[in-house]
């Protein structure tokens, strides 16, 4: 199987899945610091996806320590599979986590003060904008797990 950059089992895989780990925790702590995010069904939304975001990437965080320190790939196609699968799907349920907590937001912004008040819907706009830097790492190791597929 040929080696690609930033696939599974490799050392900016290792990097992706960090940064991945580290801003969807980001997003689901601003978003939880506000005691009202679960008047909004995007907001929960948001914090449903990041809760199952977090134990994905940082289970790929041992596999990958684990391939990079040891210096194997994994090579049994049913498990690169599940890992391909799982990450096309959860990078597209953040991405419209991302997306409809980042609109919701603006919505509250522009209704005013009475149903968001401003430290409070900051709060909500960081934990969107860090939703949206997960998805992206998210959605570059998938796209680096795709180039895997032809070698399964």
């Amino acid at each position: 199987m040929e080696r690609v950059p930033g696939a599974v089992g490799t050392s900016a895989s290792l990097a992706l899945r960090m940064g991945q780990t580290i801003f969807s925790t980001a997003s689901l702590l601003f978003m939880c610091l506000g005691i009202d995010f679960y008047s909004y069904t995007s907001f929960c939304y948001l914090v449903t996806v990041m809760g199952l975001v977090i134990p994905w990437s940082m289970t790929l965080v041992v596999v990958d320590v684990y391939c990079v320190f040891v210096k194997c790939l994994p090579q049994q196609p049913r498990i690169l599979s599940a890992i391909i699968i799982g990450d096309w799907v959860l990078s597209f349920l953040s991405l419209a986590a991302a997306t409809s907590t980042a609109s919701v937001t603006d919505v509250l912004m522009d209704v005013g003060n009475s149903y968001c008040p401003a430290k409070l819907c900051r709060r909500y706009q960081i934990s969107a904008a860090m939703a949206f830097l997960s998805w992206f790492l998210s959605f570059a190791s998938s796209l680096f797990n795709l180039w895997l597929l032809p070698y399964l």
